[in-house]
């Protein structure tokens, strides 16, 4: 064998060595980031490994080793010290139910006597709803004085029936009006009780103007922070979620952020494709973009939930190499989001004039 012959076999090996070599690159760098796993107890401070907490004595909070957080130029002037926002003010609590004539059309139920909270439970109707309008019954508690969806072995001198006017369906129309007299003069017999229902076309024009009004101040915001270059698995996504105070939700490839009262929606939504987070090896699965949502008028305007969610995003944007954008993969710069913020502002404000303040119990009910 030639030396010229030796020198082309070398040559060859070499360039297949570096294909080889630069294929298992690509690889590795085109294969979905993966969580890191778990540090020893023994290395991590007992701070770290204490889970998110969103509680009013300010439990420690793990965001000062957030990868950038807060330090997207996108984002300057606009951050929120997530410490700090998880102990934002709670919202003063509402009891549950409870008709309103702002939002609910009602009818008064004068019983003969006292009706029993067993009895009263007896006559109510098999279903809450008058076609996709939510219906309630009330009774008046004869020992607490106070309204109250009717409780066995308490005692009731009269009731109230109501159904909401509208919800993001629509208004209340003719005929679930005509459903919700049904459903009430059925429960009005059964513990002989006499009905006074309010007019129906005064009660449709009322929902009409409701429906109306919510439609023009309802506010859904969703941004996608998409992945420059390595995909992420789901495990990554979530480990770096949870770090910013992110909860698993109910539905796989969803993650909320919970408000600072029990039982209020979540602040936020993260969410990314079902399919991903079902799949038979999630770490194998390429997710390029997650979704961050902001349910406007679910949120009590003192958590701060605008600016929660661009500090949020900054973060992640940060730590997973992200890129925020709109829905249709438009990246945003910090011009685009001021004037949101500054509409949100104003939104706040016409809901607060209309006694349907965002995150009040109202407001939930209207905007569902």
């Amino acid at each position: 064998m030639s030396n010229f012959q030796l020198g082309l076999i070398i040559a060859g090996g070499v360039v297949l060595a570096a294909i080889v070599a630069f294929n298992a690159w690509s690889a590795h760098r085109n294969a979905p980031k993966r969580a890191k796993p778990p540090e020893p107890d023994g290395a991590a401070e007992p701070a770290l490994r204490q889970e998110p907490a969103f509680d009013a004595g300010g439990a420690p909070v793990e965001d000062a080793d957030v990868p950038g957080a807060g330090t997207d130029p996108s984002f300057d002037g606009h951050t929120v010290d997530l410490r700090d926002a998880m102990q934002l003010p709670v919202p003063p609590s509402e009891r549950r139910g409870g008709l309103d004539p702002l939002i609910d059309a009602i009818a008064p139920l004068v019983a003969e006597q006292i009706v029993s909270g067993d009895a009263a439970l007896a006559a109510l109707p098999p279903t809450r709803r008058a076609g996709s309008k939510a219906f309630a019954i009330e009774g008046f508690n004869e020992s607490t004085q106070q309204w109250e969806t009717p409780v066995a072995g308490q005692r009731y001198s009269h009731f109230q029936a109501g159904v909401q006017l509208a919800n993001r369906v629509g208004a209340l129309n003719e005929i679930e009006f005509s459903e919700f007299v049904v459903k009430a003069q059925g429960f009005a017999d059964a513990i002989n009780a006499a009905a006074d229902f309010p007019d129906m076309l005064h009660e449709v024009a009322r929902a009409r103007e409701l429906d109306q009004f919510a439609g023009d101040h309802d506010a859904q915001l969703a941004f996608v922070l998409r992945a420059r270059h390595a995909a992420w698995s789901p495990g990554y996504v979530q480990q770096n979620a949870v770090r910013l105070g992110f909860t698993p939700g109910a539905i796989p490839g969803r993650l909320v952020l919970p408000a600072s009262g029990p039982g209020l929606p979540p602040v936020l939504t993260l969410a990314y494709d079902t399919q991903f987070a079902l799949s038979d090896d999630p770490e194998q699965s390429a997710i390029r973009d997650i979704t961050l949502s902001l349910d406007v008028a679910q949120v009590h305007r003192s958590e701060q939930p605008f600016a929660r969610l661009r500090e949020v995003a900054a973060a992640l944007g940060e730590a997973m190499d992200g890129a925020l954008c709109d829905q249709n993969g438009t990246p945003l710069p910090a011009m685009t989001m001021d004037p949101i913020a500054a509409d949100l502002e104003l939104l706040y404000d016409k809901l607060d004039s209309r006694e349907l303040s965002a995150g009040s119990l109202l407001a939930r009910r209207l905007f569902s």
